[in-house]
């Protein structure tokens, strides 16, 4: 899923009537087939471009080949819920390095069980950021790697109406038919100060640990390309859970 404004057959995070209409598709997959829901492209939204990174700007990013396509869909809907009393924090290795972010369990029990569920699948690993937009949001989560993709299954845990989207916080797209909170397994993490998106995503989590390497990722892209072609194939190489 993209968190982009939708576009007819393209995943987004959904934005105002008004700004839909200038928003560029986005591949955001949350259930099994073609799914197109995203988040918008950041210029709609006003969102403010972060600053560039060191890592970014001396390539830090190890060169990698991207990895073949996975399956589409299939996946049964994980039902074991997480302890509300307990941290949970999901590791992500890349090739430009670590970051990691706490699950948001209180305000996401169905959103985040279904993560961690797919996470200790290994859903995860070695699937891309496919949706790469400077100043505003990284997107991955699609076994395609197409940005049309997902697990097969959705839920739904609709955001407070105070819901921020600022710079570290974890989110899950969804298409712009579909209702405020939906996902399947594309998320994106914020890299603009405020991406200025309404409370239409579920909050996945907030990042804890490595924000310096979600904004080298933020910076290989083209702020002009609204479909957020990256500029070079970042893998999350392994993505673990953990609970303390």
């Amino acid at each position: 899923m993209r968190p982009l404004l939708a576009l007819p057959a393209v995943r987004r995070l959904a934005v105002p009537a008004l700004l839909a209409l200038a928003a560029i598709a986005a591949g955001c997959g949350s259930s099994g087939g073609s799914d197109t829901s995203g988040i918008p492209d950041g210029s709609d939204t006003g969102a403010a471009a972060a600053p560039t990174t060191t890592a970014a700007a001396t390539g830090a990013c190890k060169q990698v080949q991207a990895p073949a396509a996975k399956k589409n869909g299939g996946q049964t809907k994980p039902t074991t819920k997480l302890d509300p009393a307990k941290t949970y924090t999901v590791t992500v290795q890349t090739n430009c390095g670590t970051f990691a972010f706490t699950l948001n369990v209180k305000d996401s029990p169905n959103t985040t069980a279904a993560f961690a569920g797919l996470v200790q699948k290994g859903y995860y690993d070695n699937l891309i950021f496919h949706r790469i937009v400077p100043g505003f949001v990284i997107q991955g989560g699609d076994p395609t790697g197409t940005g049309e993709g997902g697990p097969g299954f959705s839920t739904v845990d609709k955001p407070p109406s105070d819901a921020k989207y600022t710079l570290g916080v974890v989110a899950m797209a969804k298409t712009q038919n579909e209702k405020p909170g939906t996902s399947g397994s594309q998320f994106f993490v914020v890299t603009a100060p405020d991406a200025q998106l309404p409370p239409d995503y579920a909050l996945l989590g907030k990042v804890t640990k490595g924000i310096g390497v979600v904004q080298a990722i933020g910076q290989l892209g083209d702020p002009a390309d609204q479909q957020g072609t990256p500029s070079q194939t970042v893998v999350m190489q392994k993505v673990t859970l953990s609970q303390s």
